[in-house]
């Protein structure tokens, strides 16, 4: 079905313009503790080096593996609500959300098993009942539990933001594609055919999604997913018109162990997301 995904396939890039600053933060995976942390360690550099104008965008993945994605999403939209600094992309495990609360049978099955069943748990799900539930069955329980209101604002969040002769996105790019024609499916999922790209992009990538130990910065691209959920150390990147610096704040190593499915995806390009947002 994959109604809202095939309604929004075509990739309109938000051009940032009237702006001094963006804050990227990588992968959150449901550390409410890291989100209000980064929040604050922004807050402070704000303060140290002030500027007018900025934005806090967060490069994806805010959901799933960690123990409080309902707790994000909520102050999320609450924050969103009283201020306009802060902006989201959909990152692959928010495409597989939508999907399945868009009725994907499929899409909710493989949500729950690559980090959606925390998600659930989050909002109140019983993890033994869950592991007994076929997608329809997983579809129903998210109508009836998860707000109306957190599905639109997930909905609501970017495909891609540039600013600055820097290109946002969750996964990266497809090389010797222009911007305007990347499908959303490599934007989200893609890995090894963009990390492993040694040439030129239309302006430098900041991207998350790859986990690396630390900032995975080449002349062409940045990755800044340090492995939040499990590692307690969640980066970010200030970007001036002239300049970038790193920011990072710790918390304490997750628990979060994946099952032998997510594990294979998390190393690999997976077949049934590359053709769900076709």
């Amino acid at each position: 079905m994959l109604k809202f995904l095939k309604k929004r396939n075509i990739v309109r890039p938000v051009a940032l313009k009237r702006c001094e600053r963006v804050y990227a933060v990588g992968d959150l995976h449901g550390r409410f503790d890291l989100f209000e942390k980064i929040l604050k360690e922004i807050g402070d550099d704000v303060t140290q080096n002030p500027v007018k104008t900025f934005k806090i965008l967060f490069l994806g993945d805010l959901i799933d593996r960690g123990p409080d994605s309902a707790g994000i999403i909520t102050r999320a939209l609450q924050l969103s609500k009283s201020s306009k600094k802060l902006m989201f992309l959909k990152g692959n495990h928010e495409e597989l959300f939508l999907s399945a609360m868009n009725g994907d049978q499929r899409a909710a099955e493989f949500f729950y098993q690559i980090g959606g069943r925390a998600t659930l748990m989050s909002y109140g799900l019983d993890p033994a009942l869950g592991d007994e539930m076929d997608g329809a069955t997983l579809i129903r329980w998210m109508y009836d539990r998860i707000p109306k209101e957190h599905f639109d604002f997930v909905s609501s969040f970017e495909d891609m933001v540039t600013f600055a002769n820097h290109v946002f996105v969750h996964a990266g790019l497809k090389p010797f594609v222009p911007l305007k024609k990347q499908r959303l499916s490599d934007l989200r999922w893609i890995r090894r055919e963009f990390t492993g790209f040694g040439g030129e992009f239309p302006g430098v990538v900041i991207h998350g999604h790859s986990i690396s130990s630390e900032v995975d910065e080449t002349q062409f691209r940045i990755g800044i997913d340090t492995g939040a959920y499990r590692t307690g150390r969640l980066t970010a990147v200030a970007v001036d018109a002239n300049e970038r610096r790193y920011l990072s704040v710790q918390g304490e190593p997750g628990d979060y162990s994946m099952s032998p499915i997510e594990l294979a995806v998390d190393k690999s390009y997976s077949d049934y997301p590359r053709h769900a947002a076709e």
